[in-house]
């Protein structure tokens, strides 16, 4: 894993770097989360609503809406895909889990693709990745953090 600028990203991971959205391929399904540095710029999550298993997601469109005390707004996929799991479980534990743990167990949807063949050209992972969050990362000038619960707020 390459950590920049406090922001971890997994070369074993795929990245849609625009819509800041990580993807972990298993067999036909893909495992998607919010990108170390989403978390970052989000801040502490207070909300998310899930879109339905079953439910067919457009490439671009969103399969949730994440709430945040700063921001509100869409989990787009990046690919056409079906979900098929939502981490609701997760979430209704710890809702600090993406930000605890954005690549474990802080993962948003498990989708299966419908066309990835045709729609995954941009996705990058490895070196390619790490060079594109750094360029995003320093033109953004943002330093990740962690999310830890404090008992005293």
């Amino acid at each position: 894993m390459t950590v920049l600028f406090g922001c971890d990203v997994p070369e074993t991971c795929h990245f849609d770097v625009e819509r800041d959205v990580w993807v972990r391929f298993e067999g036909e399904l893909a495992v998607l989360g919010m990108t170390d540095l989403a978390q970052t710029r989000g801040g502490k999550l207070v909300n998310i609503t899930f879109k339905k298993p079953g439910k067919l997601i457009a490439q671009g469109k969103s399969a949730a809406t994440i709430e945040s005390a700063k921001w509100v707004g869409p989990f787009p996929l990046p690919f056409t895909a079906e979900i098929v799991e939502t981490n609701t479980a997760g979430f209704t534990r710890d809702i600090l889990v993406a930000n605890k743990d954005p690549y474990g167990a802080g993962w948003l949807v498990k989708v299966r693709p419908v066309d990835l063949s045709a729609e995954r050209g941009h996705l990058l992972t490895g070196a390619a990745a790490v060079a594109a969050y750094r360029e995003k990362i320093t033109a953004l000038g943002v330093h990740c953090f962690r999310c830890v619960d404090n008992p005293q707020e």
